[in-house]
């Protein structure tokens, strides 16, 4: 048999899939405030070491809520010991000469705590955009739940809180300033300028902020901003500290830790989901063609993704029943359909036809996910919702149509989705929703830190489902499948890191399988019955076709295979001391030993020590040192010594048997 070649895979690739360098960043200092500029925005905006916001951007959007990533010119940075200034030029611009707008920006801090980010902006040609303007993000650490001062357009003031529980809809409208406590001693004033502002709260897309932003939802979009007319907005921020009060802890964030990462792993709480593989009717013959990856992988769960309206039949379900046949007997895995319900004619002959088509093509299914059509696009708050059935008529129909199969809701799309249209949840067995961390930011930090995200997410499902219910998630994956915002996902050629696409160079490496873990760990108080980590295959898959035919499994797999030893058994409480840094997850696995999942999910060294008496008997690891791109076993045995501190190169992963 002739030799595979494989080209040669880069380090960067090794841990983020692509050979697109990060952009720089620049820390801003001016006495007791520092910040990061990055790519022409400012992250991590801090006063005494406590984040004040999260970012403060000047954000481009086409007319599909797709980012422009703007190239920047003639950037200037001027710092000294109480001040520093930037100026920049930039540009946005379509592939095509169609589009295109410049902008000027400066930005000025100084060592009393203001800073000021002023921006003024030209269309070349007229612009198409669904938002063009500033966003600033609140955190929500030490936020949520928290008091804050709405300073409205028309001069009034709101006392009022950050949401506690995810909002469907805008907390704030007509903003011109928000000031908040950062600590008990500190206040930061945010005030806005140039246009109407408003807040939404972005946990509701796993991004791990409030986001207030130019132009409200209520106006129509997309908009045409004419060209040659210049639009001026700035950000003004004035953080003060009260004399005498004494200075609270700073929080600590992921990298900013000295000292290994200490983990703690407790009393037995509920079980590990069931982890689930999603398999679009595209990637049937792929699936068949490599049955052995199926059979490794072990799931509990194989969500067959079955849309009439995308020409989908019973072909398509007899390959769906030929897949689950891969599977070992040994152990249970369940066969659901997500099922999209065209809804144009009748809800109960719809389903009744497909149920007739399953049993046909001999597909055995334990559920059915079923969803309308319509609702796979979003509606907005405030927006006309499309003609639909009631969803307590097609939950009913489909209760009909599969007595012997559990009834699932909620959407095909992401929790904004559930949030803003809540099911009917006495009529389901569970609830499932998506999440996708690349809607709005597509940056690694960005996507690690809508980590912080999820436990919020699974809370406020729970408020709405209540505690019993089944509760499901996913397809949980970065790259996104379907845009419930625009006309289609992005395509990604350059292999960049973009937003709302469904090719993130991610997916292929050390990160997505450090991302996973990551996922597990933050949705442990859900009490999920499953999570569905990505694809088998294609763009959103755990494996990839090589051009020899050879089917190349991604650091993903690994982790997806080793979660999927523990899904359904005993699961472990677990404390992270740094959970931004490391994540950790602990259970039982089918031979009933006790394991350990571990992920470092940054890209700077991380140690981490194991707190108690356990004796360790095998230490596994994935990392840029054993993972080669090129299909071979990536795992990377280390010596088992209890009594020394696992230590983790960037995005590894690490499998600690007891």
């Amino acid at each position: 048999m002739a030799q595979v070649k494989y080209m040669k895979t880069s380090l960067l690739e090794r841990r983020v899939g692509t050979r697109e360098k990060g952009p720089k960043s620049v820390t801003l200092r001016a006495g007791e405030l520092t910040v990061e500029f990055v790519a022409g925005g400012l992250r991590t905006l801090r006063y005494q070491g406590h984040e004040v916001l999260r970012a403060i951007a000047y954000v481009v959007r086409d007319s599909s809520w797709g980012t422009y990533y703007p190239e920047i010119t003639e950037c200037s940075i001027h710092q000294s010991d109480g001040s520093f200034a930037v100026t920049y030029r930039a540009r946005c611009a379509s592939a095509d000469p169609s589009q295109a707008l410049t902008y000027e920006a400066r930005i000025t801090g100084n060592a009393q705590g203001n800073l000021v980010f002023d921006v003024l902006a030209e269309p070349l040609t007229p612009f198409l955009t669904a938002r063009c303007g500033f966003a600033v993000l609140h955190p929500i650490d030490g936020v949520a739940g928290r008091q804050v001062i709405v300073e409205h357009v028309d001069g009034s003031q709101e006392q009022s809180t950050f949401p506690e529980f995810i909002a469907p809809a805008q907390p704030f409208k007509d903003i011109r300033a928000l000031q908040h406590w950062v600590t008990p001693g500190i206040t930061a004033r945010c005030c806005l300028n140039g246009d109407v502002f408003e807040m939404e709260d972005q946990r509701n897309w796993s991004d791990a902020s409030y986001k207030t932003y130019v132009r409200p939802l209520s106006l129509p979009w997309p908009y045409v901003m004419e060209q040659g007319i210049a639009n001026r907005q700035s950000v003004e921020l004035d953080i003060k500290r009260s004399r005498g009060t004494p200075a609270e802890p700073v929080r600590r964030k992921a990298g900013t830790h000295k000292g290994p990462v200490q983990v703690a792993v407790g009393a037995p709480q509920g079980t590990v989901p069931g982890i689930g593989v999603s398999i679009h009717p595209d990637q049937i013959a792929e699936a068949l063609g490599h049955p052995t990856l199926l059979s490794s992988l072990h799931p509990q769960l194989l969500l067959f993704h079955f849309d009439p309206t995308a020409g989908h039949g019973p072909s398509h379900l007899r390959g769906f029943a030929e897949i689950a046949k891969c599977v070992p007997a040994t152990g249970k895995t369940e066969s659901v359909l997500e099922l999209v319900l065209p809804a144009e004619r009748g809800v109960r002959e719809e389903l009744f036809g497909v149920a007739e088509m399953a049993a046909a093509a001999g597909l055995s299914l334990a559920g059915v996910l079923v969803s309308p059509a319509v609702d796979r696009k979003s509606t907005l708050p405030g927006g006309k919702w499309p003609p639909c059935p009631p969803l307590a008529e097609i939950y009913q129909a489909a209760r009909q149509a599969f007595p012997a199969a559990a009834i699932g809701g909620g959407t095909l799309g992401y929790f904004t989705e559930l949030n803003r249209k809540r099911p009917p949840v006495e009529l389901l067995d569970f609830v499932s929703h998506c999440t996708c961390p690349i809607v709005h930011a597509a940056d690694d930090l960005s996507v690690m830190q809508s980590l912080e995200a999820m436990p919020h997410i699974v809370r406020s499902t729970r408020a709405i489902i209540g505690g019993q219910k089944g509760y499901r998630i996913g397809p949980s994956t970065i790259g996104m499948r379907h845009n419930p915002y625009g006309a289609q996902v992005t395509a990604n050629p350059a292999n960049r890191r973009i937003t709302m696409t469904d090719s993130d160079p991610r997916q292929t490496s050390l990160f997505a399988a450090a991302w996973m873990i990551g996922c597990v760990a933050a949705t442990a108080e859900a009490v999920l019955q499953t999570l569905t980590v990505g694809s088998l295959t294609g763009r959103l898959g755990l494996a990839r076709a090589h051009a020899s035919g050879e089917l190349l499994r991604h650091p993903a797999f690994y982790a997806a295979r080793g979660l999927a030893e523990l899904g359904g058994n005993l699961r472990y409480q677990c404390h992270s001391s740094l959970p931004g840094s490391v994540a950790a997850v602990a259970g039982v696995d089918r031979q009933g030993r006790s394991v350990l999942w571990l992920a470092n999910l940054t890209g700077q060294k991380q140690e981490a020590v194991i707190e108690g008496n356990q004796q360790l008997q095998s230490v596994l690891l994935i990392d840029e040192q054993g993972f080669t791109g090129h299909g071979a076993d990536p795992w990377r045995e280390r010596e088992a010594a209890s009594t020394q501190p696992v230590q983790f190169l960037p995005y590894a992963v690490a499998c600690l048997k007891f």
